[in-house]
């Protein structure tokens, strides 16, 4: 039994126990820096809007400026909004979380080389959140936006100001579709059944749906998002080469 019990540990924790406690501990104190930067950027609310508008008309003068017709359509159906709004709430969270956990459990010799993509991401997104902060479009109702999170949560966002840990103006870029691509594009490759790999080939095409549906983000804010998670990919190809033993994707 003890030695029964011991493969499954070695199984489950292929690095020990100490490992999977170091991962977690790494992961919540980046993103709690994540988090915490991400909120300092306040008293820039007319920036904000302005970027905003910017990026409208930068949409409407290359014809993409289609993000108030999608959502005027998904709002015909309650059970459309009410989905796309329960997947924007744990996209960043219990999606992402519980992909993390399968991979470091089930194909640890990927694991780090995503955590790195992560790590570098979330940089790259304090970046844009101090250089360019936007407003989303659910701040915008003269083009026909509206807020379906908090109509489904029933909390208002223009209730909770900008504080420690919260910034309604960190828009760009959207975290969602990068956290989307660095958990569909290596999970897509990683899973056995084809049904998994065709959903998250199309997992982060769904998140970009979800982020316009609900109002949370311009195309443009997705494009950009996209960009940093490529760049991440990048910039953990290249720590890769430092330690291919320990960092490189398998």
């Amino acid at each position: 039994m003890l030695a029964r019990a011991r493969a499954l540990q070695a199984r489950a924790l292929p690095h020990g126990p100490a490992d999977a406690a170091r991962q977690v501990a790494l992961f919540a104190a980046a993103y709690f820096f994540y988090r915490l930067v991400r909120g300092m950027v306040d008293g820039r609310a007319s920036t904000a809007f302005e970027n905003a508008r910017n990026l409208i008309d930068a949409e409407r003068s290359l014809h993409v400026f289609i993000e108030p017709a999608i959502q005027g359509w998904a709002a015909g159906s309650q059970v459309v909004i009410d989905v796309a709004s329960w997947v924007y709430i744990n996209a960043q969270t219990t999606i992402t979380l519980s992909a993390l956990v399968w991979l470091y459990l089930f194909r640890n010799e990927s694991f780090y080389f995503v955590r790195n993509m992560f790590v570098v991401a979330m940089g790259l997104a304090l970046v844009g959140y101090i250089v360019f902060p936007a407003a989303p479009p659910r701040f915008f109702p003269e083009w026909g936006f509206f807020d379906a999170v908090a109509d489904f949560t029933g909390v208002r966002s223009d209730s909770v100001a900008v504080n420690a840990l919260f910034n309604p103006y960190a828009a760009v870029p959207s975290m969602h579709v990068a956290f989307a691509l660095m958990i569909g594009w290596p999970l897509s490759r990683l899973v056995r059944p084809r049904a998994l790999r065709v959903f998250w080939v199309t997992y982060p095409l769904l998140v970009t749906w979800v982020i316009v549906v609900t109002g949370n983000h311009f195309l443009a804010d997705a494009f950009l998002g996209a960009c940093t998670a490529g760049l991440a990919g990048y910039s953990a190809n290249l720590m890769a080469r430092a330690r291919p033993a320990a960092w490189a994707f398998a």
